[in-house]
């Protein structure tokens, strides 16, 4: 089997997002099996409880929002659509990979404001992304979904306050298992064995994007951005290729 990773995309209003199209051709040209989704792919500023009261807060609008995540989704997605009209018209098998997001602390921004204010009830919802309408199945907020053996979640908690691993190996050492995560930028890989002698790997990736986050400054925006491809997936075992978006913007535009 071989999955491909898409990390964090963080999309917003006012974000270039021509080169989820480049991805998408990317996914049509290796044609992985499995395609999980990290989650974070919407940033929903309007919602950030971080920017309340700050001048980038001025002009947030939910629904802008909500539309730009469906034009990046559209955008991703498109190539793999084409290729099957295609493949329909000239009566060739159609490529139907599995595809599975893991929402994330983004997403559920939208989930703890209904939490914190009852009158949003029934007016605004997670389902409002149409993430399973594009043909996701959608895992719940740090809820762990376990495919050919590697666990895949959002981001691993760690302690009893349920804050994120900060490392690929302390991920590791806590799940003792293969397993990948986003959330956190940039590109972290660790490696063991378990008491099978079987290799388990775990990696953090969680930036696939093109702009910079102002919270980073300068220098703390120079990070690893791309995707993952699992080569040979099998029981937790598999072959790692990180694939930088420089290169499949390159390659496949």
């Amino acid at each position: 089997m071989k999955h491909l990773y898409l990390p964090d995309v963080q999309l917003r209003p006012g974000d270039d997002p021509s080169f989820l199209e480049t991805i998408g051709n990317f996914i049509v040209a290796k044609k992985p099996d499995v395609i999980v989704c990290a989650g974070d792919f919407a940033d929903m500023p309007s919602l950030s409880s971080y920017d309340v009261g700050k001048k980038s807060f001025e002009g947030q609008r939910y629904t802008k929002d909500i539309y730009a995540s469906h034009i990046g989704m559209e955008l991703l997605l498109g190539p793999l659509a084409e290729y099957n009209q295609r493949a329909y018209a000239n009566k060739q098998k159609k490529y139907k990979p599995r595809m599975v997001l893991t929402l994330g602390n983004h997403e559920h921004r939208i989930t703890r404001a209904v939490e914190n204010d009852a009158k949003l009830e029934g007016l605004i919802s997670v389902d409002d992304l149409h993430y399973e309408g594009f043909g996701w199945e959608v895992v719940p907020f740090l809820e762990v979904v376990v495919i050919d053996g590697v666990a895949y979640s959002h981001y691993f908690t760690t302690g009893v306050m349920g804050r994120p691993s900060t490392s690929a190996q302390s991920q590791l050492n806590r799940q003792h298992m293969s397993c990948i995560a986003g959330h956190q930028q940039g590109l972290q890989i660790a490696t063991s064995y378990n008491g099978a002698g079987k290799r388990i790997t775990s990696v953090i990736a969680g930036s696939c994007y093109e702009h910079d986050e102002h919270y980073m400054g300068a220098q703390g925006n120079n990070h690893w951005r791309g995707c993952l491809m699992l080569h040979d997936v099998q029981d937790g075992e598999f072959n790692l290729v990180p694939v930088p978006l420089k290169y499949i913007k390159e390659n496949y535009a």
